[in-house]
């Protein structure tokens, strides 16, 4: 070609394709690639929704126990009268009574068109009035206080059956029980009667001031095989002597019918027991002393061993009886107070299905839950009430006003026993002598008082938890860091798929073996434990020590990672050693003093004289042990796999740079896999806390509280109860945790009751325990995973 000719024009040519062309990834695999990816997004995000489903609904299960009692009025029934008198309600709040203070008992329907009224004329003695009365609800008996100083006793009972239609019909009728012919006298000022079953007493207060005497007569029924007898009343008892000079006015029989409650005119309380067929006075006592307002009346919790005060002002206190420290006998102790209500208190009326309680004046109703202290509900009302009615579910309250109208409310209050309070805080329940956290859900009686505190097992779930980690951790980090960095890779081969084996052994399994063998074997050999775990570490530290004091030319006899085929046999013989150094140490340092002024070497006797707590033999020891078994191979192969996964090159530049094995390791592998091995802890410590069949079978599962002040604090001359998260760690008793508990209550909790709300509770507590942990210990592993980043 010649200058002159132009050159050819350039043609741009194809991108060179790679070769070979198997290097170039296919359409097929690229679509597999993004659906996979897609997958697996929708896969985290179903597992985050789900996270948060289940705490949305334990949630939604949990809010109702937080709620007030809603208070509904439903209905108005007339009476015939607009005097006073006494008013009740059946089962089915369908058919209200009234009495009208004399001899006339009328049954009145709320729905005319399915019941019928009626009318009883009560067979009284001719010539005689009613001067006092009182209803006992839990029992539906009308207790009629004479003017001759006599007292009857009827029963107003109901039938009920469905008519065509399926309705309920409900009928009521009144039977005689028995008049009780007491000395003739003054007329009844107040009156009372109990009936325990082999044990009935009557109380009276014969007339009026000055003149007003305290009298009691036991009744006696003979009994045969042809079933009960006659009823015959015993001699009258005087007890006004009793009274120290003082007038009563109002008397109380509690259920048991063994004593009697007495209100003076002086404002007082007497409380007069029946002990070897004799009165005796326990107890006497102002419920408001020093006060302007003066004590305006008393009445019965259910259950009687509460008793109920209120002021003139309107002040309400509840004195319980318990045990208080240095007596011996059941005496009256204030145990709740309650905010005044404006106006004072007119009338009042206990549940009989729980702690619930009303109370109401001219102005103002107001629902009380006396464990809890809480006002349940206040209403203003726009009538004066004269009379108060309840029915046996507590779903329905009447309200007898001036007019002879009957208002009937409808009282929902599913969860009175609830709230943060008995929850979290310190409850002072009935027949304890201080306020305390105690969980004690169910019982066989009816007026028992439910103890739902959720801090017994909370403190059981951290407390197990720290005995399993204490012999966990060390165990698991120190194997994870032998099997990473020093042990020979064929052996590493066996050893870690054996560790990781023990995560597979059923957690019943381990607390069968916990319950059954471990237990009783360590029961009797305490001393021994503590010598075999203060030893092999201690014994085991030095022969380390020593051996890297070694010249180098005699420790390389041994081959790398072979150590521990020499410290095997050592550490057999140090627990062999501990094992049988246990009962000598026993003989000279745990020694106690038998009853008989006897020494006795025996760990059992001898840590609750020096401490004041008990040893049980199914405590957090063997738990602690048993859960660490659990719980070691997950730390252990989370720890060794970020241990392992440390760059050889960093390990190699440490090594040429002069550092020793464990410099390395100190210095260089530990920061670098701090974030994993961190993980390994966070995941340990959820397995732990969670655990549920080796805390069933190994503790005994009793939700207790343990004080071991003394031992803590008490040899350094510190109170006891200065440091109250301290006393709760004795490691010599059982306990009860969240996931235990929900565990054993959960399948014989009556769904959405209390007790099962409350379950759900402390499944939520758990949830946010581990939940906020877990979130905390990600963002720290996130810092240490930043800080230690390699490249």
């Amino acid at each position: 070609m010649s200058p002159s000719e132009p050159s050819p024009p350039i043609v741009a040519s194809k991108p060179p394709r790679p070769v070979p062309e198997r290097f170039l990834v296919s359409q097929r695999t690229l679509r597999l690639d993004r659906l996979m990816t897609s997958i697996i997004a929708f896969g985290g995000v179903c597992i985050v929704v789900a996270v948060f489903g289940i705490f949305a609904f334990i949630f939604s299960e949990v809010v109702p126990l937080f709620g007030k009692a809603r208070v509904e009025k439903t209905a108005t029934v007339q009476f015939p009268v607009t005097a006073d008198g006494l008013t009740g309600l059946d089962e089915w709040s369908q058919l209200p009574f009234h009495y009208d203070g004399q001899r006339t008992l009328r049954f009145q329907p709320v729905q005319p068109s399915i019941n019928q009224p009626s009318q009883v004329t009560l067979p009284l003695p001719d010539a005689v009035t009613v001067t006092s009365r009182r209803f006992d609800p839990e029992h539906n008996r009308l207790i009629l206080g004479l003017s001759d100083g006599q007292v009857a006793i009827y029963q107003v009972k109901y039938a009920s059956s469905a008519d065509a239609t399926g309705s309920t019909v409900v009928k009521g009728s009144v039977s005689s029980e028995r008049l009780l012919p007491l000395p003739p006298g003054q007329p009844l000022q107040s009156v009372d009667y109990k009936d325990a079953g082999d044990r009935k007493l009557v109380a009276v207060v014969q007339g009026q001031g000055a003149s007003a005497k305290l009298l009691v007569a036991s009744l006696r029924q003979s009994r045969s095989l042809l079933g009960a007898g006659q009823v015959k009343i015993g001699e009258s008892i005087d007890l006004t002597a009793k009274l120290e000079g003082q007038h009563p006015e109002h008397v109380l029989i509690p259920g048991t019918a063994d004593s009697v409650i007495v209100e003076t005119d002086r404002h007082e309380i007497f409380y007069l027991f029946l002990k070897n067929s004799a009165w005796e006075l326990r107890q006497r006592f102002r419920p408001f002393p020093g006060e302007s307002s003066p004590l305006a009346g008393i009445d019965l919790l259910l259950g009687d061993v509460s008793l109920v005060t209120w002021s003139d002002a309107g002040d309400l206190r509840i004195f319980s009886l318990f045990v208080p420290p240095g007596e011996t006998t059941r005496l009256f102790g204030q145990t709740k107070s309650f905010p005044a209500l404006p106006g004072g208190i007119l009338h009042y009326l206990p549940s009989q299905r729980n702690k619930s309680f009303a109370v109401a004046n001219d102005q103002l109703l107001r629902i009380c839950h006396a464990t809890t202290e809480g006002v349940r509900a206040s209403i203003k009302l726009s009538f004066r009430p004269v009379d108060l009615a309840m029915d046996a579910k507590s779903e329905h309250l009447a309200l007898l006003d001036n007019s002879g109208v009957l208002h009937l409310y409808q009282v929902d209050d599913p969860h009175p026993e609830a709230g943060f309070r008995a929850f979290f805080s310190r409850i002072w329940y009935e027949g304890s002598s201080k306020p305390k956290h105690e969980w004690q859900s169910t019982s066989g009686t009816d007026d028992f008082e439910p103890k739902l505190s959720l801090t017994p097992l909370i403190i059981g779930s951290l407390k197990g938890t720290l005995y399993a980690l204490l012999f966990a951790v060390p165990i698991a980090l120190l194997a994870a860091v032998f099997v990473a960095q020093f042990m020979h890779p064929d052996v590493k081969k066996v050893v870690k798929p054996v560790m990781e084996i023990m995560a597979s052994l059923p957690s019943v399994v381990l607390g069968f073996l916990a319950a059954l063998w471990l237990a009783p074997l360590i029961e009797t050999r305490v001393p021994s434990v503590i010598a075999i775990v203060i030893l092999i570490p201690l014994i085991s530290a030095l022969i380390g020590f020593g051996w890297s004091l070694l010249p180098v030319r005699h420790r390389n006899l041994l081959p790398k990672g072979s150590e521990y085929g020499v410290l095997i046999p050592i550490v057999i013989l140090i627990a062999w050693g501990g094992w049988h150094l246990g009962p000598i140490l026993e003989r000279v340092f745990f020694v106690t003093d038998a009853p008989d002024g006897s020494k006795i070497a025996d760990f059992r006797l001898w840590w609750p004289q020096f401490t004041g707590t008990p040893y049980d033999q199914r405590n957090c020891l063997v738990v602690g042990f048993m859960m660490g078994f659990a719980v070691i191979p997950i730390i252990f192969t989370i720890s060794e796999d970020s241990l392992s996964n440390v760059p050889p090159s960093i390990i190699s530049a440490s090594e040429a740079l002069g550092a020793s094995r464990w410099q390395v390791v100190r210095t260089v592998v530990l920061p670098v896999a701090s974030a994993g091995i961190f993980s390994a802890l966070m995941i340990g410590f959820g397995r732990a806390v969670g655990e549920t069949m080796i805390v069933v079978m190994a503790t005994g599962n009793t939700a207790i509280m343990d004080t071991n002040g003394r031992l803590i604090f008490g040899e350094f001359g510190l109170g006891h109860g200065q440091f109250p998260l301290a006393d709760h760690w004795d490691i010599f008793n059982g306990m009860r945790t969240l996931s235990a508990n929900i565990a054993v209550e959960l399948p014989e909790a009556a769904v959405h009751s209390t007790h099962y709300r409350t379950l759900f509770l402390g499944a939520m507590v758990l949830f946010l325990m581990t939940f906020s942990l877990n979130t905390a210990a990600e963002l720290l592993r996130q810092r240490l995973r930043e800080k230690f980043r390699i490249g």
